[in-house]
């Protein structure tokens, strides 16, 4: 760590996350400040901040807190420097492939949404786009 801490103030328009949400993060385990100010405010470093990131990029592909704080766990165990036998990196590398395949599928359903949505706001402007029909007798414009 550079022993750089930013507040959260800071931290909030870094991550594009509410300090509301940050503080429910906290709340819930996911993300612990690095530090305190003397005056009690959270201090957080820039590992705290990715993994923020990494919260933040998973909330809107359906993760649950658990499944966010078991994948975090994982790669915190990865990243760390205690030495993981064989067969344990390889558990932990399975874990984060599985939370990559299901990143991958989600993605996947949120782009056909995406188009459904595109198609739709496409049908209504060339709805409003399209010359009004002539208003001859006994025609009604539907």
């Amino acid at each position: 760590m550079d022993g750089k801490h930013m507040q959260i103030g800071e931290v909030a328009a870094r991550t594009e996350l509410s300090l509301r949400t940050i503080r429910h993060y906290e709340e819930t385990g996911l993300v612990v400040p690095s530090a305190r100010s003397q005056g009690g405010f959270r201090l957080y470093a820039e590992a705290d901040v990715a993994r923020l990131v990494v919260i933040r990029r998973m909330k809107p592909l359906g993760f649950t807190l658990d499944q966010m704080r078991d994948l975090l766990d994982a790669i915190d165990r990865l990243d760390s420097d205690a030495d993981l036998g064989a067969g344990e990196r390889d558990a932990l590398l399975e874990r984060v492939r599985d939370y990559e395949r299901t990143a991958v599928e989600q993605v996947e359903r949120l782009r056909v949404q995406l188009f459904r949505a595109e198609d739709f706001a496409a049908t209504l402007r060339r709805r409003l786009e399209a010359p009004e029909p002539s208003r001859t007798s006994g025609s009604q414009g539907l």
